[in-house]
């Protein structure tokens, strides 16, 4: 509710502010305010739909379409006597200033997916990958414009039909791809048929848009019926321009490469290999062929040099502002209205259905004769099935050029979704099949995985930085990624391997021939540790250090005691006598008041912070605190024991006031600055003996609050 009072504000600002103008100044402010309604409504829809256990993609594009121009979005408001999103005749029913945003969005997108292009991959499946692609290709295609020509009593080569068809063609595997690696299932024959059919599915896919737009241009254009020498010649030139950028592209990558990074600077080369690729992208456009077909060339062209899984990585704030507007916005294009007619409701079921069995067919059947079996082909089918964001640049291409009407655009959007929700439950329970997919037990490849167990998640955080740190002293590029578990893809030149970071090992997936640079790697890794480890011994002097630490009374003084600990967690008069008991005691508090989950792990976090030494300070005072899992913040609890009890001290007198912090383990917390705040203000005389004669929790509170906002 509270996001949605947010959203609710920053929809109504601009009324109160804007007053209707003209000019380059006025459209220019109406953009700024749009996008930012855009980013705020796609990232609550993403949110939402993740919570359901839907993809975020569907959340940002039904944002799109209640903020749109065919429903809230033509609203007149004071300073937008149109509606904020007006709706504009033309192609397009947006300004043509939002349209260019999702554009760029659909260069970036389609540049990162060649990026991401494995090349290997494609070779090394070329033959299996080809077979299944070009099935999953063809028959969606043929039902898709079929679908059209009977629903719709058109020609095939119409270019409504052709564009129905190669909609319905282009395969989105980031879903499947996330299920796959949920269930560790990305290395298995189906998880590799499936990615290298992708990939094949987005060559093929894409050379079959710039066929249909050459094809759709020629017949808008008064070439009337197309001969087929006419459409070989316009298939020639599409095969020929994409495998000819392709072709040099790779060939010289390297230089291309060394080219970028002569920029000495990670984040400018990054950005000046989007601007490559939006050059190359407006290139294709102007030979007649789709932009994005150039910008995935760029990628592709990059996508096995070592500065790949860099630029993808630097890259990732810009994917985050564009991405959420690109779906947004083609939610925005969707007439509500007119989708909701029985007809068109009728035939984007059919045609949905058409797209959904083409895969399943088109890809699962050749399979058969690939050494899968049944359940291997159905599997391969299902995880063929999502559509997405090429699905709905090849419609909005449609769309803006004539091509389709908002009717069919409507039919497209439609398809996408359905694609997008039956996919992950269809594709999840065929995995949960019981047994293996291939008539054979697949033999295993040239890949060797190295395993290193830790003493503890410490010690490997503190070895993967100096991992980390010698790879990028060696020249290595780095990109991390989080699926689950912190997986970190290392590459220079030809040598490229993967690290998985588990709370308690070290995991390494790499080539056999480059096996013995990763067990060197280690080696190295761990003699530098240890010699570090003995430089830290001779620096540090801990019981110098705490006696400096519990003299020190100064602080910053624009902490808040009352944002951490409630009058429920102070206890004026602790029953223990040892200090086990009172550490006991003390974290029972917060597990009363549902501050902590259970307070066994708390207790035990605690003690072996103890073990390595004690917390007992000077004057009275014991500050014992650990970290615990199942809390998001500090949590923080403090008593008095009249008379006092040893606690091992500074000084060897006994402790009588107790203050106990236990912080997140797996999340980010303030736990020193709570911890070195309330240190300070314990560390004061005046404090100390006002905690001591306090009548009341409250009064603790506040002579404890009064001693931290004291910078004296």
């Amino acid at each position: 509710m509270k996001r949605l009072l947010v959203l609710l504000i920053v929809l109504l600002i601009p009324s109160s502010v804007f007053a209707e103008g003209q000019g380059v100044t006025q459209l220019m402010t109406e953009l700024v305010v749009q996008l930012g309604i855009i980013l705020f409504a796609a990232r609550l829809g993403g949110r939402f739909f993740k919570k359901i256990g839907l993809p975020g993609v569907l959340g940002e594009m039904i944002a799109g379409i209640l903020i749109g121009p065919f429903l809230l979005g033509s609203i007149p408001i004071p300073g937008f006597p149109h509606g904020i999103f007006a709706l504009h005749q033309g192609d397009i029913p947006v300004t043509v200033e939002l349209y260019g945003f999702s554009t760029i969005a659909s260069v970036i997108l389609l540049f990162l997916a060649g990026l991401e292009t494995d090349i290997n991959m494609f070779l090394r499946y070329s033959l299996k990958g080809s077979l299944i692609g070009i099935g999953g290709l063809t028959i969606p295609f043929i039902l898709g414009d079929l679908t059209a020509v009977w629903l719709m009593n058109v020609d095939f080569m119409d270019p409504p039909a052709l564009f129905l068809g190669v909609i319905s063609m282009a395969t989105s595997v980031g879903i499947s791809a996330r299920i796959l690696s949920e269930k560790k299932k990305m290395d298995s024959p189906e998880g590799v048929t499936i990615l290298a059919a992708a990939v094949i599915d987005d060559v093929l896919g894409i050379i079959f848009l710039a066929i249909v737009v050459g094809i759709a241009e020629s017949i808008t254009k008064g070439h009337g019926g197309l001969s087929w020498s006419h459409i070989g010649i316009i298939t020639a030139k599409a095969f020929g321009v994409w495998l000819g950028f392709s072709a040099l592209g790779l060939l010289f990558s390297k230089r291309i490469s060394k080219f970028l990074k002569s920029f000495n600077s990670i984040p400018a080369f990054s950005v000046l290999s989007l601007g490559m690729a939006l050059v190359l992208a407006g290139v294709f456009e102007h030979a007649g062929l789709a932009m994005i077909i150039g910008a995935y060339v760029m990628g592709l062209s990059l996508s096995k040099t070592d500065i790949s899984y860099v630029i993808q990585e630097n890259l990732f704030g810009l994917h985050e502002f564009f991405v959420p507007i690109f779906f947004t916005v083609m939610g925005m294009l969707v007439n509500v209205k007119s989708l909701m007619a029985p007809q068109v409701l009728i035939v984007g079921l059919v045609y949905s259905a058409g797209s959904v069995l083409g895969k399943v067919i088109g890809c699962g059947l050749p399979s058969l004769g690939l050494g899968f079996n049944k359940k291997g082909a159905l599997r391969i089918g299902f995880g063929m099935i999502p559509r997405g964001e090429v699905s709905l640049i090849i419609a909005g291409i449609g769309l803006s050029s004539g091509y389709l009407s908002p009717d069919l655009f409507g039919i497209a959007v439609i398809m996408t979704l359905i694609s997008v929700l039956v996919a992950p439950s269809l594709f999840e329970k065929a995995l949960a099949i019981p047994g293996i997919g291939t008539h054979k037990e697949a033999k295993g490849t040239d890949t060797v995985i190295t395993e290193y167990d830790l003493p503890s998640p410490e010690v490997g955080e503190f070895l993967v930085t100096k991992l980390i740190s010698s790879l990028e002293h060696e020249g290595f590029f780095i990109h991390m990624m989080e699926l689950g578990t912190r997986v970190y893809q290392l590459r220079k030149d030809d040598i490229f391997c993967t690290l998985e970071v588990d709370k308690n090992q070290l995991r390494f997936i790499t080539a056999r021939e480059d096996l013995a640079f990763i067990k060197t790697l280690i080696y190295e890794s761990l003699i530098d540790m240890n010699n570090i480890m003995k430089e830290v011994k001779n620096l540090a002097k801990p019981d110098e250090m705490r006696k400096e630490l519990a003299t020190e009374a100064h602080n910053r003084g624009d902490f808040h005691i009352h944002d951490y600990l409630d009058q429920e967690d102070v206890e004026l008069d602790l029953k223990s006598n040892t200090k086990d008991d009172i550490i006991g005691e003390l974290v029972n508090i917060l597990y009363n008041s549902g501050k902590i989950p259970e307070s066994e792990e708390a207790i035990a976090a605690v003690f072996e912070r103890e073990a390595s030494m004690s917390t007992g300070m000077q004057n009275g005072v014991a500050i014992p605190h650990g970290r615990s899992s199942g809390i998001d913040t500090v949590k923080v609890a403090i008593g008095v024991k009249k008379g006092g009890i040893p606690f091992d001290s500074i000084d060897g007198k006994p402790s009588n006031i107790f203050l106990l912090l236990i912080s997140p383990k797996d999340a980010p917390g303030p736990h020193l600055k709570v911890l070195s705040s309330i240190s300070a203000a314990l560390n004061k005389e005046e404090v100390r003996q006002g905690i001591l004669t306090a009548q009341s929790r409250s009064d603790l509170l506040s002579i404890i609050d009064q001693g931290i906002k004291d910078k004296k």
